[in-house]
């Protein structure tokens, strides 16, 4: 626990590329750890595994992984009890599912939708189910999001066999999808909602898939590139348009009106994150090297103001705070990993 003795607040690592995608490891027994996607612009990227070494407070990178394409985003397995193995899941061309090893990380599983096997809709994004790790959602620029179920088999020899199948497919907006995540309401299994470059944001119930509600039309039909659910009150979404200074809380009891928005930033938003452990509070991160994390308690009055901002050393492209470590954000500009002590 030297860590804290020495309270350090920002640690960095360097990445060989400019990192894109990235994720904080859930399990309590790996602290510290995220996978980081590269962004080349051609077919062969990586994905890194990096941790902390609590001794000497310094980054190191446990392995590195080939993967095809840039990963649109990288997700480990919301285990918060490590009851499951340890996976990771990428997704870029396909979904794919990947075991991590203390040397090495293996591809368990591809999951691939496509009926036609010259063709590939490239997926960007996908959530992993917290309730039941054995869901997972894709969304695809094809205009549909797959419901994948995930099977680890049984041990043979020491090896657990992961395999997934679909459990459906559906059309979910007249456009390319952009974003899907799962909500916590009504048992946190069955809700989810997109985001789409029709502008608008949909919510769908895995029970009754013949219909969606709207929850959000953008004014101008701009494409809507991420969306967020409220960690603690599933009440609470946050989106954000393409090119947008601003990012758009919704309340899904108040359809269609905004409940607040986000506007300080000076540059376009590139991502957005609910604290894990509070329900009013928000980091939003941007290209004008900015986070910023602000509290929404006196929603629906204006939020004039955040109550904390970082300034990067160039624009910011992701950021997570850590389900496990809530004291945490973790950032990633140019070829930089830097997580804060909040």
């Amino acid at each position: 626990m030297s860590l804290h003795g020495k309270r350090k607040e920002i640690y960095k690592y360097e990445a060989p590329w400019t990192v894109y995608a990235m994720n904080w490891s859930v399990r309590p027994d790996k602290r510290f750890r995220l996978a980081l996607g590269s962004f080349v612009e051609e077919y062969n990227n990586k994905v890194q595994i990096v941790g902390l070494e609590e001794e000497n407070s310094e980054f190191v990178c446990r392995n590195t992984f080939d993967h095809p394409y840039p990963t649109t985003k990288v997700m480990w397995i919301p285990d918060s009890k490590g009851a499951y193995p340890d996976l990771l899941a990428t997704s870029g061309d396909y979904l794919r599912i990947w075991r991590v090893g203390e040397t090495e990380t293996r591809l368990e599983c591809l999951l691939n939708n496509n009926k036609n096997s010259d063709f590939c809709a490239p997926l960007t994004s996908f959530d992993w189910n917290e309730v039941d790790p054995n869901l997972l959602g894709t969304s695809s620029i094809d205009t549909t999001c797959t419901i994948w179920g995930l099977e680890t088999g049984q041990v043979l020899g020491r090896v657990n066999l992961v395999s997934g199948h679909v459990k459906t497919q559906l059309i979910a907006h007249d456009k390319e999808v952009y974003d899907i995540s799962f909500s916590r309401a009504g048992g946190g299994r069955d809700m989810f909602a997109s985001v789409g470059a029709d502008g608008s944001v949909r919510m769908f119930d895995l029970r009754h898939l013949e219909h969606s509600t709207i929850i959000y039309e953008d004014p101008q039909h701009h494409p809507l590139l991420r969306l967020c659910w409220n960690k603690q009150d599933p009440n609470y979404l946050v989106t954000m348009a393409m090119d947008s200074m601003e990012v758009v809380i919704l309340d899904v009891r108040v359809p269609c009106t905004p409940v607040a928005r986000l506007n300080n930033h000076r540059a376009c938003v590139n991502g957005i994150a609910w604290a894990p452990h509070s329900s009013c509070h928000i980091c939003t991160a941007a290209e004008d090297h900015q986070a910023l994390i602000w509290d929404i308690q006196q929603m629906p009055r204006a939020i004039e103001d955040p109550i904390l901002a970082y300034t990067a050393e160039g624009e910011i492209n992701n950021v997570q705070w850590a389900t496990t470590q809530p004291d945490w954000i973790a950032i990633c500009y140019n070829n930089c990993l830097e997580i804060l002590r909040v």
